[in-house]
């Protein structure tokens, strides 16, 4: 363990590093993580207004403290690497990545934590001015808000490990972007990020459950505002591990499989 740990730093200072030389593409990012649920916000705002102050069991506040609470979710899990390991096995960089003694899932995590972290010093102010800006409604509820960290770590390490298999599809086409669309088209439409699932109709909320994509996103979030039972919650922990093993043997298996039949390209 101490020796991960060891990696895990020296990986963690090398991505701060990196991402302090990419400062006008970290913002772009940023403002796309911003705008993204700020215009989901305006617009279900819009419609309770017209609707007589609410939609569903949703007020304008508590539309606010939703797609806030979202976006501060989906910027802790998310990931891009789905998008990066077609361009790596084109380019031939995934045989520098083989040559190293530790398997490449540690490097991708590190330089995820760290773009994270340095660019929660301007997501904390967006939060602030969102804030002040809808007025949200958030009741506080103790145990939920002390339970929403360890939900999203693993709502982080299951969406990871999805995402990571899903991006190990490269090994057998180098053009992984309509895999890559499908899925978050699924993800958008599932997790909660569109809409808060509860106004969608029941057969869609049946499936949601059923699929992972809710308890990577939806499901903190409704912890963190304190619509969730005790029970609730429990299961919602319990689906989430289920979905961290599945992930873990679906990203292991692909792998596994994808590096026997690796040829490198470019150069």
């Amino acid at each position: 363990m101490s020796a991960y740990l060891s990696i895990y730093k020296g990986y963690f200072k090398t991505s701060l590093a990196v991402q302090f030389q990419y400062r006008a593409a970290m913002f772009i990012w940023l403002i796309g993580g911003v705008v993204e649920p700020l215009m989901y916000l305006v617009v279900w705002t819009t419609v309770a207004a017209q609707q007589g102050g609410s939609v569903g069991s949703f007020t304008a506040g508590d539309f606010a403290a939703y797609y806030i609470a979202m976006m501060l979710a989906n910027h802790a899990t998310f990931s891009w690497i789905m998008w990066e390991y077609d361009y790596r096995i084109r380019s031939g960089d995934f045989s520098t990545v083989l040559l190293k003694p530790i398997h490449p899932i540690h490097s991708d995590i590190a330089d995820n934590l760290g773009y994270k972290v340095l660019t929660l010093i301007v997501y904390l102010p967006a939060v602030g001015l969102l804030a002040w800006f809808f007025q949200p409604t958030w009741i506080f509820v103790g145990w939920a808000v002390a339970a929403t960290i360890p939900v999203l770590i693993l709502a982080f390490l299951m969406r990871f490990f999805l995402e990571w298999g899903l991006a190990m599809s490269a090994f057998w086409t180098t053009r992984t972007g309509a895999v890559n669309q499908v899925y978050f088209v699924l993800l958008l439409f599932f997790s909660g990020r569109l809409a808060p699932l509860e106004l969608f109709p029941q057969p869609v909320q049946t499936l949601a459950a059923v699929l992972p994509f809710r308890w990577m996103l939806s499901f903190p979030v409704e912890l963190a505002l304190g619509r969730l039972s005790v029970r609730d919650a429990l299961i919602g922990v319990g689906v989430q591990l289920a979905w961290i093993v599945v992930g873990f043997v679906f990203m292991r298996t692909i792998y596994r499989t994808g590096i026997r039949r690796y040829a490198a390209f470019g150069s």
